[in-house]
């Protein structure tokens, strides 16, 4: 996707120095990307703290989005938390849009562990946007 080393995006940019440096990847309409949280991710006890794990799925909604060139920002997102994520995990970070319209694209996103079950789940609303 797109190189963003100029910008200071906290996800995706490779100039960010405390950042996440994820690489999305779009490939038939899904955008992916993997990513395993360090112990400077996580909130207790090993797991990797939820803001950045909703910060992740977050960025790939905006990622797929983007790589559509339509410009929008986040206007709602629902997330649910099944299991535990623990640092040291790779893990598979994909979204999907589910339904579009001129004002408003709708979309889902997830994370899934190592053994292929799914830990997060979410679903966000974008509204366009104009760049300044």
């Amino acid at each position: 996707m797109e190189d963003r080393r100029n910008n200071l995006c906290i996800a995706c940019s490779s100039s960010n120095p405390n950042g996440f440096h994820v690489e999305f990847k779009l490939q038939d309409n899904v955008c992916r990307a993997y990513f395993t949280a360090g112990e400077n991710h996580q909130g207790r006890n090993g797991l990797m703290h939820g803001g950045l794990i909703s910060t992740l799925l977050d960025e790939a909604m905006g990622q797929l989005l983007w790589s559509q060139n339509k410009i929008a920002v986040t206007a709602e997102m629902k997330i649910s938390f099944s299991l535990p994520v623990s640092i040291g995990e790779k893990l598979l970070i994909e979204a999907r849009e589910t339904d579009s319209s001129r004002r408003l694209c709708k979309l889902s996103a997830a994370i899934t562990l190592p053994d292929e079950k799914q830990a997060v789940t979410a679903e966000g609303k974008f509204l366009p946007a104009k760049l300044q």
